[in-house]
């Protein structure tokens, strides 16, 4: 009896750290397996949400619910889903439905304002005339008697963009260099004024007379560069003769930096283009080409189509001589003609215009207007213009 009593009274002693311990093995097995479980919902919902963003905006579905109750925790929880980047819908249980909740956010795009010209920025643009022109600076001459037909802001000196390359195109003619020598476009012929693009890659090899095509005809900046970089003693000495012509010509308010026009440091008057416009007009190869309405270049086995940059060239109602569009943000659209108008040869010049599409309106509402009021030099309207504008040549 002495020995059986104190072994139960050892026993009773450490029952309960047997059982501390192993209701502490049960909550860490439970607790194991629930975070286990918490890690692969995890991992799953991570799966489903990259595939969702992959296949593109989740459809809603609105399902009721048969097995929610009313109270229970489900009611409580709310699911957010999204439906493409501007739509995000709720869903929540109440009184054992399914509730969704769709709204659409707005979005505010902010866009960089455009860039003024310089005759914006002067206030030109402010300046009334009986024609609505969206340029504003406008000039119409008739190219035989001298007449001002019409004038607006035309003592204005601003940015002429690739106006500049019928002074370009009329000194690569004038100093009737070989047309069939051939010259490679190189890294120094890309823009690095505007980083306009150009289909003419570094390497490729053409003809003057192809570049000297495509720089009056469409416009192409490095075809325009390359002819004034490979002039007889360089692109300084380009320069210096296109600035010599300009004063040959009477252009007082005129001054180019460059071949091409991107730099807005090339600078004209309406008044001293139209002086421009007259003299290439004299040069058949410059009326040809500027009135060439496409074009076609072999560049290693492909071939290339070029087109006129002015649409009024394809136009049955237009007879034009010679002509020259040109942009850039500092200038406008500008365009410069010389056309025949109702039995009169007419040169006009639109700069600064607003607009993509607003010269070649511009140059539709003046014809139109000459038509109807001064259809000959004999009108009555055309002998009370007393105004006159000396063209060279």
């Amino acid at each position: 009896m002495s020995e059986t009593r104190p072994r139960r009274v050892s026993s009773q002693r450490f029952l309960p750290a047997v059982k501390f311990v192993a209701v502490a093995l049960c909550a860490t097995a439970f607790l194991l397996s629930g975070a286990e479980a918490a890690k692969k919902e995890k991992t799953a919902a991570t799966k489903t949400s990259v595939a969702k963003k992959a296949a593109g905006p989740v459809p809603v579905e609105v399902k009721r619910s048969a097995n929610a109750s009313r109270g229970s925790k489900a009611d409580r929880s709310e699911k957010v889903v999204r439906g493409g980047r501007n739509v995000v819908a709720s869903i929540r249980q109440r009184n054992g439905r399914t509730v969704v909740a769709v709204q659409r956010r707005s979005v505010v795009r902010v866009e960089t304002p455009a860039r003024q010209s310089f005759g914006q920025l002067a206030g030109l643009h402010g300046t009334d005339d009986v024609l609505d022109l969206k340029s504003s600076v406008a000039l119409v001459i008739d190219q035989d008697t001298h007449e001002v037909l019409f004038s607006k802001n035309d003592h204005a000196v601003l940015p002429i963009a690739s106006l500049t390359k019928l002074m370009t195109g009329l000194l690569i003619s004038e100093a009737r260099l070989p047309n069939d020598e051939l010259i490679t476009i190189t890294q120094d012929d890309v823009d690095t004024e505007k980083g306009s693009r150009s289909r003419l890659t570094v390497g490729t090899t053409l003809s003057r007379g192809e570049l000297l095509h495509l720089a009056l005809m469409s416009s192409e900046n490095r075809a325009a560069h390359a002819l004034g970089r490979t002039y007889p003693g360089g692109l300084a000495t380009f320069v210096s003769i296109m600035n010599a012509k300009a004063k040959m010509l009477g252009m007082k308010d005129t001054r180019y930096v460059e071949p091409t026009g991107l730099s807005s440091r090339n600078q004209s008057s309406a008044q001293d283009l139209a002086l421009l416009v007259n003299a290439a007009y004299s040069d058949a190869t410059v009326r040809s080409l500027s009135t060439s309405p496409e074009y076609q270049v072999e560049v290693g086995k492909r071939v290339l189509q070029f087109n006129t940059t002015n649409r009024l060239v394809k136009s049955p109602d237009w007879e034009i001589g010679v002509q020259k569009t040109g942009y850039i943000s500092e200038a406008g659209q500008c365009l410069v003609m010389q056309a025949k108008v109702a039995g009169r040869k007419l040169i006009m010049v639109f700069l600064d215009s607003a607009g993509k599409f607003s010269r070649i309106a511009d140059a539709e509402r003046v014809r139109r207007w000459v038509e109807a009021t001064h259809a000959s030099t004999g009108s009555p309207a055309a002998a009370r213009s007393t105004a006159t504008y000396q063209v060279a040549g």
